[in-house]
């Protein structure tokens, strides 16, 4: 999986926002930064960009989760990221189209 992400990154320049697991994963691989050991608290801009990775990484959380919650074929899915993208892409335009109808209700 991280050949994938770091192919993405380097040949589409589509940087990947992950959690800490992640952390030392190499280029394009965003992760945040860890409170540090001795006590000290992160310089503001530090904080600031552990927010910012926060805040991007819930909405692709959630837009997955609703995908998901939707379409449960995508959960089974064992398909390199690079060859589902077509599938996905129906799914949320599919998605997109029902959530527009019941918003308008």
């Amino acid at each position: 999986m991280l050949g994938a992400l770091h192919w993405a990154a380097s040949q589409l320049d589509l940087p990947t926002l992950a959690d800490g697991g992640y952390a030392g994963s190499g280029s394009g691989v965003h992760t945040p930064i860890k409170q540090p050991s001795d006590g000290r608290k992160l310089h503001p801009d530090n904080r600031t960009y552990n927010a910012l990775l926060r805040g991007l990484r819930a909405l692709g959380e959630r837009g997955f989760a609703i995908l998901t919650g939707r379409w449960r074929t995508l959960q089974h899915i064992t398909a390199s990221p690079r060859k589902i993208g077509k599938i996905v892409k129906a799914a949320l335009v599919l998605t997109h189209i029902e959530h527009a109808r019941t918003r308008s209700r």
